[in-house]
């Protein structure tokens, strides 16, 4: 059976050898060293709590070019947790939320350049009800059928595929058992399983199971835009991609894979999982990366830790996040000028 999953949310607990509570927030992070894609001209806010060993941390706001260089840290105060940015439309300001405590919150906009900082009386609409930016999930979609096979889930021996065309017309992707599954993985969520699986070229009608594809691991389900159940191909100019989940055991979790149809090729997106978000006309994504017991500087302890990257289309990432931290994601949102949509937010559910 697959493990609950709560792709694309943002976990407000995390694992530290017990309920740990950190100190003083982690120095501004470091420039990440990456290509300077042409298309990466906007800029990315990012609430990150650097988990520290001792004491409380918080949870600012970190201002990124979107290529990856460092800009600025835009806030400080640590008398609450700083969360939930999100750009304006016309990318003046940034609006979040800091939390004070059980029930208690207030909203504060930053200006990008000057960090700016100023206590709203109340959030703006475009804040309070904004439309969500999509992403690729593999979450039971609200109000499903009971009994209905979930979307991009695989059909068992004998039932009739379950199959999802490219928008292009170009291949067609089958997700089925079959007789000739190993009786080791055959229903069974964990790595080995989908080698039977299909990448169908409708042109020349060539077959390719994916465990011939490089790269493959395993695969499950096949992941849904969260918009449309019936969406699961993210073609942007050069990039050509479907993702797949599999359950990898019990102390990893689950992972993310992207199959590259212009290799094609899996590429597993990171040790954990990972919810890509579509970064619409720019040939790339981003992912809201989890990744599992990271060690604590200065503690033998380990956290659940988060992070956002890029990815671009020769699947080459950019982490938004200092090496050797542990990092909390509570949310981020990319401006970016001239493009539709401008803003693209990665919510900070609770």
């Amino acid at each position: 059976m697959k493990p609950s999953l709560l792709c694309g949310i943002v976990s407000l607990s995390f694992l530290v050898g017990g309920l740990l509570e950190i100190a003083g927030a982690a120095d501004a992070p470091a420039k990440t060293k990456a290509g300077t894609p042409m298309d990466a001209n906007g800029e990315i806010v990012i609430a990150t709590r650097y988990l520290q060993a001792e004491g409380v941390s918080h949870a600012h706001l970190y201002l990124y070019r979107e290529d990856g260089k460092f800009l600025r840290q835009l806030t400080s105060d640590n008398k609450g947790q700083d969360r939930s940015p999100m750009f304006a439309p016309d990318g003046a300001v940034i609006v979040f939320t800091r939390e004070l405590g059980e029930n208690a919150k207030e909203f504060w906009s930053v200006e990008p350049r000057s960090g700016k900082a100023q206590k709203l009386a109340s959030a703006p609409e475009w804040y309070t009800s904004p439309v969500e930016s999509p992403f690729f999930t593999n979450l039971q979609p609200k109000g499903w059928p009971e009994g209905k096979r979930l979307p991009g889930w695989p059909s068992s021996v004998g039932e009739p595929p379950t199959t999802a065309k490219a928008p292009d017309g170009s291949v067609e992707l089958v997700i089925a058992e079959t007789k000739d599954d190993p009786e080791d993985v055959r229903g069974l969520d964990g790595p080995g399983h989908g080698g039977n699986y299909l990448l169908r070229d409708l042109k020349s009608g060539k077959e390719t199971k994916m465990g011939d594809v490089p790269g493959f691991e395993g695969l499950w389900e096949l992941l849904y835009d969260k918009q449309n159940v019936t969406k699961f191909f993210y073609f942007d100019g050069p990039l050509r991609l479907a993702f797949y989940g599999l359950h990898i055991e019990s102390s990893t979790g689950d992972a993310c894979y992207a199959l590259d149809l212009t290799g094609p090729r899996l590429v597993r997106l990171a040790e954990n999982w990972t919810t890509p978000f579509p970064l619409p006309g720019e040939g790339a994504f981003l992912t809201l990366t989890d990744a599992r017991y990271l060690p604590i500087p200065n503690s033998p302890k380990t956290a659940n830790c988060s992070y956002i990257e890029r990815w671009d289309a020769k699947l080459q990432k950019i982490k938004y996040a200092k090496d050797g931290t542990a990092p909390v994601c509570y949310g981020a949102s990319i401006y970016r000028p001239g493009k539709t949509p401008a803003v693209v937010t990665v919510k900070d559910y609770e």
